[in-house]
């Protein structure tokens, strides 16, 4: 199995960018090695702007460029962009609507070595919330850059999720990319797996494990957390005895809570989460941190197990549509 990094597929995506768009530039508050936008810098020295460890007011700039007619990519990581600079998200970006693109690194607990100060684990949350804020969770270094490309052509602003460490690479989730539009992996009767982000591959070993079992597991990865594939939510809860979520972020706010947002309005079902459980991280090995926070297909499996076990059946639940 390959294994690359997200951050490196954003950048790269911004790389064959920078042909097909002129106006193109990129932000950085000082830690573009870590971002991998030092790439950028080198290949486009008088498109780059290093705006220090300022990340306020790297959005704010962006924000000013927007709104002269340049595409703006500011990127730090998830931590500071939703934390440290999240009042100019909201007021400066997501209010006017403005055509900016965030692209957050080091995000989730495989962030690793830095710790909790670091690991944005909670950047989905506030993201989705603002108004008029599309949120993007690729799952590997090719849908990183498809994001990427689809964030530039989209307009109005963007949030980009990516991680630290090297992740699986997924071909089965490396079809055509649209904003708003969930990928059905595997079509299955008995339950539904949804992951967003890495997890996906952890997701798809798990269905892999329910189908030597005799279960027939439905799969859905989602990409796009804002706006939100209902449809094909609504489908799989209809279709299925329930639904299992999976995302490398804390269990409040992110897509768990979104599903069953969705559910819950339009036809009840039970929804188990796998995520960080309303914790902060620790330091340690991006894998090792995986393990201790659950975050494994050995956690889906069991909470799908949990859900098949479960003497309510479907129908008990009715529909409130």
């Amino acid at each position: 199995m390959e294994f690359k990094q997200t951050r490196q597929g954003y950048v790269d995506g911004l790389l064959e960018l920078a042909a097909e768009i002129p106006d193109l530039v990129v932000l950085d508050a000082d830690v573009a090695k870590a971002t991998k936008t030092v790439d950028f810098q080198a290949a486009h020295p008088d498109r780059f702007f290093n705006c220090g460890v300022q990340e306020q007011h790297m959005l704010s700039a962006a924000a000013g460029l927007a709104l002269e007619g340049f595409l703006p990519f500011a990127s730090t990581f998830g931590v500071f962009a939703c934390c440290r600079a999240g009042d100019q998200m909201r007021n400066s970006i997501a209010y006017p609507q403005l055509n900016v693109k965030i692209g957050a690194t080091h995000c989730g607990i495989s962030t690793g070595g830095d710790g909790a100060s670091h690991q944005s684990i909670e950047d989905i949350a506030i993201a989705r919330s603002f108004p008029n804020m599309t949120v993007l969770v690729p799952g590997d270094y090719e849908e990183a850059k498809q994001a990427t490309r689809a964030a530039a052509y989209h307009v109005g602003p963007v949030y980009l999720r990516f991680g630290r460490d090297t992740y699986p690479v997924v071909a089965e989730i490396h079809g055509d990319f649209e904003i708003g539009k969930a990928k059905l992996l595997r079509m299955g009767s008995d339950v539904t797996i949804i992951t967003t982000g890495i997890m996906v591959s952890e997701g798809l070993m798990a269905a892999d494990s329910l189908t030597e079992k005799g279960y027939s597991v439905r799969v859905l990865h989602y990409p796009t957390i804002k706006p939100l594939d209902e449809k094909a939510i609504i489908a799989a809860a209809r279709e299925t005895q329930g639904i299992v979520t999976a995302e490398e972020h804390s269990v409040i706010g992110g897509l768990g809570e979104a599903v069953a947002g969705v559910v819950t309005q339009s036809y009840p079902c039970p929804v188990h989460r796998v995520g960080v459980m309303d914790v902060f991280g620790e330091s340690g090995h991006a894998n090792e941190l995986l393990d201790q926070y659950g975050l494994r297909a050995v956690n889906i499996v069991e909470a799908v197990l949990n859900i098949l076990s479960e003497p309510l059946k479907k129908e008990s639940y009715g529909s409130l549509s």
